[in-house]
């Protein structure tokens, strides 16, 4: 059977005679699981070897565009700058285009003027045209990994972040279990429902709660900034009385505690997401139950493995769901 290593190669790198490599390699009867295991593990070890090779002297330079909270992008911003380090002997380097709110066609037009990149690491709107900007980027070999929230219709390579629906029908399950026989509606806000991760939170949340009878009061548009946030939020505790939890989806949390404190109202639940500095503060000072979280820096790592993959200087790599962290005051990780 042909292979992308020599058996000379393979054997010297296992360890093991070239005749006991062949019968692995030819899947022949009578050879040992252990033997079987040291073959694939010297074929694993030539590829990380090989695209040590390929990244040595090699310069990358990886664009970074979001349209989020800056509390967010500061943090993915950090995860990033921490990460690059990890690609020696390959040398790369991120420019970052961070905004808090804008319009679509702002998103389009700095998406169509990013040149010379190597790849782009994308959380946009899923609009037609925002979709119609990464395959024209794509289309002139610059390759796009949506992250967090996803342009499906799109022809960028991957998506990375965790599942949202999962995250929502989680974010149920915590409601519910906390709030037990409790009668209280709850409040979900985000931050644009253009986002289409935040949706499908939304959408997963709203379906593990319809046979709970609670009510479901949505606060939307504020882009996740606390001002515009707390307005919004005072709106809806004004005119929901019945409302005493929150799903947080699109962040502005310390404007919503806020909201409930101005009016002297009580939040029994408040469950959130991603662990950044407003987060941390809140769930230490008990104002916010639980955190929905996953690890910045594996999912900045995977996004630019990715990248580099499509550019041949890596191996492919899987992108799965990252899986989903349940933070509480008691199991902070340090920042």
């Amino acid at each position: 059977m042909a292979h992308r290593y020599k058996v000379r190669e393979i054997a010297q790198q296992a360890g093991l005679s070239e005749a006991t490599v062949d019968r692995v390699l030819n899947q022949r009867p009578g050879v040992r699981e252990t033997t079987i295991a040291e073959v694939n593990q010297a074929i694993a070890d030539l590829d990380k070897q090989r695209a040590q090779l390929r990244l040595n002297g090699r310069r990358y330079l990886i664009d970074v565009v979001m349209q989020t909270p800056r509390r967010f992008s500061d943090a993915f911003r950090a995860a990033v700058e921490a990460e690059l380090p990890a690609f020696a002997p390959a040398m790369l380097r991120a420019r970052f285009h961070l905004w808090e709110s804008g319009s679509t066609e702002q998103m389009v037009d700095t998406l169509s003027r990013i040149k010379g990149s190597h790849g782009v690491v994308l959380k946009a709107q899923d609009e037609p045209a925002v979709a119609e900007a990464i395959d024209l980027l794509v289309d002139a070999g610059v390759p796009v990994v949506t992250y967090t929230t996803d342009v499906p219709a799109s022809s960028r390579c991957a998506y990375v972040g965790i599942d949202n629906h999962g995250a929502g029908v989680t974010a149920a399950y915590l409601m519910q279990q906390w709030l037990g026989q409790a009668p209280a509606d709850v409040l979900i806000t985000l931050s644009r429902t253009v986002f289409r991760g935040e949706g499908e939170r939304e959408v997963g949340f709203r379906s593990a709660l319809r046979s709970s009878g609670r009510a479901i009061v949505e606060v939307s548009d504020s882009d996740g900034i606390d001002a515009t946030n707390e307005r919004l939020v005072l709106e809806a505790l004004r005119a929901n009385p019945g409302v005493a939890a929150v799903y947080s989806v699109g962040g502005g949390n310390t404007a919503t505690v806020a909201a409930f404190e101005k009016l002297g109202r009580d939040c029994q639940v408040f469950i959130a997401h991603d662990l950044d500095a407003d987060n941390r503060r809140l769930l230490r000072d008990g104002r916010v139950s639980a955190v929905l979280h996953n690890d910045l820096r594996a999912d900045a790592r995977l996004a630019m493995r990715l990248i580099l993959h499509q550019r041949g200087a890596l191996p492919a790599e899987p992108a799965r769901p990252v899986p989903i962290q349940i933070i509480t005051p008691y199991n902070i990780p340090a920042p």
